[in-house]
């Protein structure tokens, strides 16, 4: 009586991206590596605390020599305005100080934990984020401390704002880049070399 005839397991195709310590072990796209580093860490404590240093000591100077509601050093439409501003950009939720101290909070805190997660996705990361969360934070102190903060950049048909204001936008518009270009570079999905284990 004859046995009947073994079939082998399908062997399993693995896909396999980048390498590993064994160069056997297969690699997937998510385990890539994007989250920060001590590097990442360094570089954005750095610029976060510059931005925040940076934007104080404006404000204080700003205070010190200028009454509140005076205007110095106008050059064409922009001047020197010091006015004061208990809520976010253009005034919004102006009564609602302790809404806007409790969601720029969790916003920092949210964008330290999307930090964590992607800092090493392109250089310009850790900068961006380093304005935002700086410009941020300079503002949450004024907010926490004083109930408002300080501006004093003032265009003719823009309402007035600081430097923390000026920070935070060009954090944003830098982080926007920074995807598009980690996007550009990124392989193309079906890219990736098969073989068989």
């Amino acid at each position: 009586m004859s046995e009947p005839a073994r079939t082998a397991p399908p062997r399993r195709v693995d896909v396999r991206i980048g390498s590993s310590t064994n160069a056997l072990q297969p690699i997937s796209g998510a385990e890539r590596l994007v989250g920060a580093g001590g590097a990442q860490w360094i570089a954005l404590a750095v610029i976060a605390g510059t931005a925040v240093v940076a934007d104080q000591l404006t404000k204080a100077v700003v205070v010190a020599q200028l009454p509140l509601g005076d205007t110095a050093a106008t050059i064409g439409p922009f001047s020197i305005h010091h006015v004061q501003n208990t809520g976010i950009a253009f005034g919004l939720f102006a009564e609602s100080t302790s809404a806007v101290i409790a969601l720029t909070a969790i916003a920092v805190g949210a964008m330290l934990v999307f930090f964590a997660r992607t800092a090493r996705r392109h250089p310009l990361v850790s900068i961006a984020l380093g304005l935002v969360i700086g410009g941020s934070v300079a503002n949450l102190l004024d907010r926490v401390r004083l109930g408002h903060v300080t501006d004093f950049l003032d265009f003719a048909y823009w309402p007035a704002f600081n430097l923390a204001d000026t920070f935070i936008v060009v954090g944003v518009g830098l982080l926007f880049a920074s995807f598009v270009a980690a996007d550009k570079a990124s392989p193309r999905v079906g890219t990736a070399p098969l073989s068989r284990s």
